[in-house]
C-alpha cells in the first residue's frame, strides 16, 4: 500500500470539515468533496474560522494556518477523489445514503486505498459489503469538535484486515488523536452507552420529573459532566440522536433503545438543537 499523503473527505458538514481541518493541519493534502457548492463554501469557511481561532489562541502561527487552508481543495466531483491515498466518508447517519456512497467510492478509488467511515452507529461490516474491498473498510469515528477532541474510535468490520487496522491506528496518531479499538456492533461503545443516557434524560422531561435545566444541572454538579445530557443532545443534533437510536433499536432489537416520543416530536417540528436555533433550549 502506498504512503498516505492525500486524504479524501466526503461531506463538509460539522464532522467532515473538522476532519479535513485536522488532516490539513497535520500536513496532509486534502480533497474535500460535497454535493452542493453552498455546503462546500460553508465547510471551507468554518475551517478558515477555526484555524483563525487556533492562531488567536497561539496554537498555530499565521503561516501554519494559511498553509493548512491551502492544502484543502474543495470539489463537487466524486471523480476527483481518485488521486487520494485514503478516503473517509462523513455523510449523514442514514444507511441507504452511505450504501450508495460506498458503492460509488469503491469504483472511483485506487484498488489498494483504505475506505473509512466516520459513522457513529452504522455497521462497518454492512458498509464493507457494498464494496469489492471489504478488508480495507474500517470505521474511524471522530468526536465533535474534531480539532479539539482527542478520541477516535477505530472500528473493525468482520473482514477488516490487521494491516488496515494498524495503518488507520497509525494515521489517527499522526493526526494527534488517541485511537481506541472497538469491534463492530450498533452504536459501538460511545453511542451504545451515551444514547440511552440522553434518551432517559428526555423521558424525565417528558414525564414531568424535572425541567431540562434541572436535569442538566444534576449531571453538571453531581457527576462533573462538562455539559448536561440535554445540552449535549442539542449540541450533537436531535435529528442525529434520533438516527443513532433508530440504528440501535433495529440492530440490537432491544426495546430499551426505543427513542423517547418527545425526541421524535421535536425532530418532526424541526427543533434540531443548536444548529436550528431551538431544541431543549433556545439559541
Amino acid at each position: 500500500m502506498a504512503e498516505i499523503k492525500t486524504a479524501g473527505v466526503v461531506g463538509a458538514g460539522t464532522m467532515g470539515n473538522g476532519i479535513a481541518h485536522v488532516f490539513a493541519r497535520s500536513g496532509f493534502q486534502v480533497v474535500l468533496c460535497e454535493v452542493e457548492q453552498r455546503f462546500l463554501d460553508r465547510g471551507l469557511e468554518t475551517i478558515r474560522k477555526n484555524l483563525a481561532r487556533e492562531t488567536a489562541k497561539g496554537k498555530l502561527s499565521q503561516a501554519e494556518a494559511e498553509a493548512a487552508q491551502a492544502r484543502i481543495r474543495g470539489t463537487l466531483e466524486g471523480q476527483d477523489l481518485s488521486i487520494c491515498d485514503f478516503v473517509i466518508e462523513a455523510a449523514p447517519e442514514r444507511f441507504p445514503l452511505k450504501q450508495e456512497l460506498f458503492s460509488e467510492l469503491d469504483s472511483v478509488l485506487k484498488p489498494d486505498v483504505i475506505l473509512a467511515s466516520n459513522t457513529s452507529s452504522i455497521s462497518i461490516t454492512k458498509l464493507a459489503a457494498q464494496t469489492r474491498r471489504p478488508g480495507q473498510v474500517i470505521g474511524m469515528h471522530f468526536f465533535n469538535p474534531v480539532p479539539m477532541m482527542k478520541l477516535v474510535e477505530v472500528i473493525r468490520g468482520l473482514e477488516t484486515t490487521d494491516e488496515t487496522f494498524q495503518r488507520v491506528k497509525g494515521l489517527a496518531e499522526a493526526l494527534g488523536k488517541t485511537p481506541v479499538e472497538v469491534h463492530d456492533a450498533p452504536g459501538f461503545v460511545s453511542n451504545r452507552v451515551l444514547m440511552p443516557l440522553l434518551n432517559e434524560a428526555m423521558y424525565a422531561v417528558m414525564e414531568g420529573v424535572a425541567t431540562a435545566e434541572a436535569v442538566d444541572q444534576v449531571f453538571k454538579l453531581g457527576m462533573a459532566h462538562p455539559m448536561g445530557p440535554l445540552e449535549l443532545a442539542d449540541f450533537i443534533g436531535l435529528d442525529v440522536c434520533l438516527d443513532i437510536m433508530r440504528v440501535m433499536v433495529d440492530g440490537l432489537g432491544d426495546p430499551k433503545y426505543r427513542p423517547c416520543p418527545l425526541l421524535i416530536r421535536m425532530v418532526d417540528a424541526g427543533w434540531l438543537g443548536r444548529k436550528s436555533g431551538r431544541g431543549f433550549y433556545q439559541y
